[in-house]
Order: structure tokens, then sequence, then C-alpha cells
């Protein structure tokens, strides 16, 4: 009873901070790969050189994505659907493991108007910014279904998905756990606090995700990148 108040408590506090009420629930061998700004805990045990890893959102810090196939030797498919972000990347001296495609994630198939970010010395675009509505605004890139990538790579699993998605991880969430894709590990930041999504969300996420049979594994102190597996 003691253990359960006080980790009721806990969340409690966590909330009244403007984080989610979840932590990590389970204790499993984790490592965590790539810079402070791009990295994630991972189950490295988990990840073998056959291992099919998708990385959305890749910015111009691909550390993770790097590190996990210097230490794996595993495939990385990554995306991106900015034109910024895929001339960086393939600037980069990037091993044979790490494939990357000009493409977005979403739950439908087609064109999404995504917002460009207020700084212009900021990278990331949003497909749920209430500028991305704005035809002024607006700029238009190609998106795929979960579901769609993996039929069109020839994948029938996924062991490692990663996202960081400015907002759009909520609706492919609910997408993928209405189908019956599970990858072994899912790597995500939420975007509560932005774009006008509240908290609330992200936890209603990850109570889909323990529903589904995830548990958290690492939640960093941000409240925003959480790891979870399978179990």
């Amino acid at each position: 009873m003691a253990a359960v108040l006080a980790n009721l408590l806990r969340g409690l506090g966590r909330r009244l901070r403007g984080k989610p009420w979840f932590a990590a629930e389970v204790s499993v061998p984790s490592i965590r790969l790539g810079t402070e700004y791009g990295g994630y805990a991972v189950m490295l045990d988990e990840v073998q050189p056959e291992s099919v890893v998708y990385s959305f959102g890749l910015g111009e810090d691909v550390s993770f994505d790097l590190a996990l196939i210097e230490r794996t030797s595993c495939q990385v498919f990554g995306f991106d659907p900015t034109p910024r972000s895929i001339a960086w990347v393939k600037a980069q001296s990037l091993p044979a493991g790490f494939h990357v495609r000009e493409l977005g994630i979403a739950a439908h198939d087609g064109q999404a108007s995504f917002a460009p970010p207020q700084n212009p010395a900021h990278i990331s675009h949003s497909m749920v910014a209430p500028s991305a509505a704005s035809a002024e605004n607006g700029l238009s890139f190609e998106v795929r279904r979960l579901t769609t990538v993996m039929r069109d790579l020839g994948h029938e699993r996924i062991d490692l998905l990663k996202m960081d998605v400015e907002g759009a991880e909520y609706d492919v969430l609910e997408d993928l756990l209405q189908g019956q894709v599970r990858p072994r590990q899912i790597l995500v930041e939420f975007h509560h606090g932005m774009h006008g999504i509240p908290v609330a969300r992200t936890e209603q996420a990850l109570r889909a995700l323990r529903a589904a049979g995830y548990r958290i594994f690492d939640a960093q102190p941000s409240g925003r990148e959480f790891s979870l597996a399978l179990v």
C-alpha cells in the first residue's frame, strides 16, 4: 500500500509540473545512444544485424541511428520529408546500413501540409502546427502510413520504431495500434505543450500503448522522450 501511494504521489507531482503521469515502470538492460539532443535509451541486446529499424524525423542529428548501426550492424531506414534535412543527411558520411527516404509518416497516404519552424535557424517542420493549415505558410510533403511504408519496402516486421515527428506521433501511434504491427521497441518524443497539444494527449497515447502490452523502460526528465518495450 505504501509503495502504491508513493507512486501515486510521484505521478501527481509530475502532472503538476506539466509532465505526463507515467515514468519508467520496468527495469531492463538498456543503454542510451546518441547525443543529448538526439539520443534515446534502447535495449541493445534486442537489436541484431538482421533487425529492421525505422527512424522517422532525422532533422540534423542522426547520432542515435549511427551509434545503433555501429554497435549492432542492423539496418536503419531513416525518413524525413523536409529537403533541408535530407540534404544535410546525404552530405554526411553514412554507413551502408543507413537507408534514407524523403518521406514523412502519418495516419494516411498522400500529401500533408507542414508548417516551417518559426525560428529559421531551426529545422523541424510540423504537420499539426496551427499554421500548417495555412496555404500561405504551409509546405506540402509526401507522407505514408506505417503499413504502407512496410509494404513498399518489403518488410513484414519492424524490430524498432523511433519517432520524433513534431506532434504527428499521436495519430501515427493510434493508427499503429489499430493494426497488427507491433515493433518490439518504440522510442518516441512526445510534443505536448507545443502546437496546442495538451499533456493529457501524451498520457492517452501512453495508456493505449500500455494496454497493447508495452511497458516504459526509460522516461527522460524532460517528460517528452519515452522508450517502451513489448513485454
